[in-house]
């Protein structure tokens, strides 16, 4: 066989295995079914534990607060009285016992006084300051002492420069021959504070009234 013979085959040979291994690539890549693409597993549900939730009290189960009053103030001679509601302001007098032992009152229909045998307002104890609801000349200091309404603020003005400030708390009528002497100086666990004045019906015969108005009221500020 010639030598340029020879080179034709080979160059054939060369070019049908070529054509066979390119046939044999693509008939595996036609035929062989393509992987499975698998989604990563889902994590596992996470149940997030129920929030704990405290029982609603009912009313019956809710405590009532208890209004604490303030600290008593120190003494210190009471100076002024001041009540708005009844457009009181006046100065105040010391008022003593008289010889039978009963509580002195103001020489006039002003000013309102104050008793120096109790605790001076907002010391603890019951302050007590007495005026008179009218006199020969016209109304007195107290004239509306029994119109003050419980709630109302009585302001009492003091030496030290303080002013001690009370709530009223009862407006009360007694006859004065039931006055209740213990409910009124009697001791208490706080700073009270008791006005009192005459009232009720007036007595032509004896020239006094029958009654008397107590207004009794606690230290708030």
């Amino acid at each position: 066989m010639s030598v340029a013979r020879l080179a034709g085959l080979r160059a054939a040979l060369r070019a049908a295995c070529c054509s066979l291994v390119l046939a044999g690539m693509l008939g595996a890549c036609a035929s062989d079914p393509a992987p499975a693409v698998t989604s990563p597993a889902a994590p596992p549900a996470v149940t997030a534990p129920a929030p704990d939730v405290a029982p609603v009290p009912s009313a019956a189960d809710t405590p009532v607060p208890v209004p604490v009053l303030p600290a008593v103030m120190a003494a210190s001679v009471p100076t002024r009285l001041e009540v708005p509601a009844i457009a009181v302001d006046s100065e105040l007098m010391a008022l003593g016992l008289l010889a039978d032992g009963t509580l002195e009152v103001p020489p006039a229909a002003f000013p309102a006084g104050w008793f120096t045998g109790a605790p001076t307002p907002g010391e603890q104890g019951p302050a007590v300051i007495a005026g008179h609801i009218d006199w020969v000349t016209g109304p007195g200091v107290f004239y509306r002492l029994a119109a003050l309404e419980v709630g109302a603020e009585i302001r009492v003005s003091r030496a030290d420069g303080t002013v001690a400030v009370f709530r009223t708390t009862e407006v009360s009528t007694y006859p004065k021959d039931a006055f209740p002497t213990e409910l009124v100086y009697g001791d208490i666990d706080h700073a009270g504070l008791r006005l009192i004045s005459c009232g009720g019906a007036f007595n032509s015969g004896t020239g006094h009234y029958e009654d008397n108005v107590v207004v009794f009221a606690e230290l708030v500020t």
